[in-house]
């Protein structure tokens, strides 16, 4: 008996919304409550200054979506229109952020594309070329990092120990890096190999992995990927070079736009004496909140923002747990929760048009 094919739109439920906003909350007031000191309110004054910068901030928010927005454009050879690349990539960072870090939203995100009128075959090929050139940025970013900045600045927090040339192995955000490093190079490694050279063997190969005992409830969803795999395929192999250059401009102009978020969140409060080693900071963030089973990564992505990021606060070590965690539910409101309230809007009507209408034509 052939398997049902699962409801993709279940594992966005209203609910899922409330979901990541009390867990990332609830981590922010627990260090709040926990490390409070009213001193820190002495450091965080509005001020001309902090305004400008959070407006910086915003800024390079929406230079991220535009880059994600004109991407989109060129991976669907404009068949998309601005409008509707608008809507794609709200819906999308909406389904991303109810969802689990290492999930994503792209196992839905090809039916945005697909039901704004693009064919399911270049759909697919758009989702998953998205895929293949966010984690190009980061194999590549990584090593061009740890080529520019000694490792024991990049993995040491704490005044105590940033002055030492070395880094223990028991540091835990060396390891949460090498983990999500690791993971995304697999998966890079496999993805161009079944994109670019034998997507049917790839298949194959799936298919025979996903039959082990542990793994059967997922054989379904394997199928669909392998099969998604095979259609991209046969889609991106007739791209130029230029297609490429293209697409990953804007790749890189979108994630880097993203991090330079931080630096302007933290220059609205103190001023930063290395740009490079927040951003590269920021770069192994992602690779550790990749590991977080919840919604969009919330908790476990602000207590990484004030643990790891600590050493860019110049206040007394009293205070610098309040500031941490104020700059992170900061941080949060610019660059997270805005995609939940717009998603939460939108999603709803455009289920009601694209399906609902649909059926009944």
């Amino acid at each position: 008996m052939a398997e049902k094919e699962p409801n993709p739109f279940k594992k966005i439920s209203g609910i899922r919304v409330i979901y990541p906003i009390i867990i990332g909350l609830g981590v922010v007031f627990y260090f709040f409550f926990k490390e409070f000191n009213h001193e820190a309110f002495s450091v965080i004054t509005f001020s001309f200054r902090m305004a400008i910068f959070l407006f910086i901030a915003v800024l390079f928010m929406v230079l991220r979506d535009v880059g994600y927005i004109i991407r989109i454009r060129i991976l669907s050879h404009n068949e998309l229109s601005w409008r509707q690349a608008l809507r794609v990539i709200m819906l999308w960072e909406f389904s991303s952020a109810v969802m689990p870090s290492a999930v994503g939203g792209t196992t839905i995100a090809m039916i945005y594309i697909n039901k704004e009128g693009i064919n399911l075959g270049r759909s697919t090929a758009v989702v998953m070329a998205t895929s293949f050139l966010d984690e190009v940025y980061f194999i590549l970013m990584f090593p061009v990092l740890l080529l520019t900045i000694k490792v024991h600045k990049l993995f040491t927090v704490g005044m105590g120990v940033s002055g030492t040339d070395y880094i223990s192995l028991a540091n835990e955000f060396l390891w949460f890096a090498i983990i999500g490093y690791s993971l995304k190079l697999v998966y890079t490694i496999v993805l161009s190999y079944g994109l670019f050279v034998n997507p049917r063997g790839l298949k194959w190969l799936l298919m025979i992995v996903f039959k082990l005992p542990f793994l059967r409830k997922f054989r379904y969803a394997a199928h669909i990927t392998g099969t998604d795999i095979i259609t991209s395929s046969n889609e991106l192999k007739k791209q130029k070079i230029g297609f490429w250059l293209k697409a990953f401009g804007a790749t890189f102009f979108s994630w880097t736009s993203r991090y330079m978020v931080v630096n302007a969140l933290i220059l609205a409060f103190f001023a930063v004496s290395d740009h490079f080693l927040l951003f590269a900071r920021q770069l192994v963030m992602s690779n550790m909140v990749l590991l977080s089973p919840t919604p969009g990564g919330s908790g476990f992505s602000e207590y990484i923002f004030t643990r790891y990021l600590s050493d860019f606060f110049p206040v007394d070590a009293a205070i610098v747990g309040s500031i941490g965690i104020v700059l992170a539910l900061l941080w949060r409101i610019i660059s997270y929760y805005p995609y939940l309230l717009i998603g939460a809007i939108i999603l709803p009507n455009w289920i009601k048009k694209r399906f609902t209408n649909e059926n009944k034509s």
